[in-house]
């Protein structure tokens, strides 16, 4: 499904750089997903076992140009979450059109771990071998959120959106939403191959650090 949005033209790179980004994002998608299952097959045993409902997680987020997709997640809250979200929109603790909570009183007992630890979003990993998702690029945003994005913002969505990103290796929920705009756009305008690896590279001290993971 195709979000109306109105995001600025792209950046011309060469064609070439989509081709090694795909190329890149299956082959070391694949491979780290191999890696990441036992990991992934434990902690949906474990969520299983501390609350009810399903382990995994498909939430509705918005791609590049606007394409709406499944973000698979393993599950941190309790069931029937987002209908509790009017109760506790006060503790939000980011500003722009984002929310997030340090200790959301919706979390199951090992969601925080599983947040802290970025555990949860291993499952985005099969978002990337599908397509929907790049291994690097800005993080997908909720539809609600695009809605009220200005031109600016809305240029993250003239690339494939990713696992990780220049935000996810500088704070994260530490920064504010300006800032996390300026690095994404900044990711648009200086984007390329070998890049994409070095942030790669960084994000794993970045989620060993666990700076503004919640």
């Amino acid at each position: 499904m195709q979000l109306a949005i109105g995001v600025a033209a792209e950046r011309q790179v060469p064609q070439v750089w989509w081709g090694l980004k795909r190329a890149t994002d299956v082959a070391l998608g694949a491979l780290l997903l191999v890696v990441a299952a036992p990991v992934i097959a434990a902690s949906a045993v474990a969520i299983a076992f501390v609350t009810r409902g399903t382990p995994f997680f498909a939430q509705e987020r918005v791609g590049r140009n606007g394409r709406r997709f499944k973000m698979f997640k393993l599950r941190t809250m309790v069931a029937g979450a987002h209908a509790m979200r009017s109760t506790v929109m006060h503790l939000n603790e980011v500003d722009g059109p984002v929310f997030k909570i340090r200790d959301d009183p919706r979390l199951h007992p090992l969601g925080r771990f599983l947040r802290r630890t970025s555990i949860d979003e291993l499952p985005n990993l099969f978002n990337v071998v599908l397509g929907d998702m790049s291994l690097v690029g800005p993080r997908p945003a909720l539809p609600s959120e695009v809605e009220h994005y200005d031109a600016f913002a809305l240029r993250r969505q003239s690339v494939p959106q990713g696992i990780t990103c220049l935000w996810q290796i500088n704070g994260r929920s530490q920064v504010s939403f300006e800032h996390w705009m300026e690095l994404d756009n900044r990711y648009v305008d200086t984007w390329t191959p070998l890049g994409d690896l070095l942030i790669v590279a960084k994000t794993i001290p970045a989620v060993i650090r666990r700076n503004g993971a919640h």
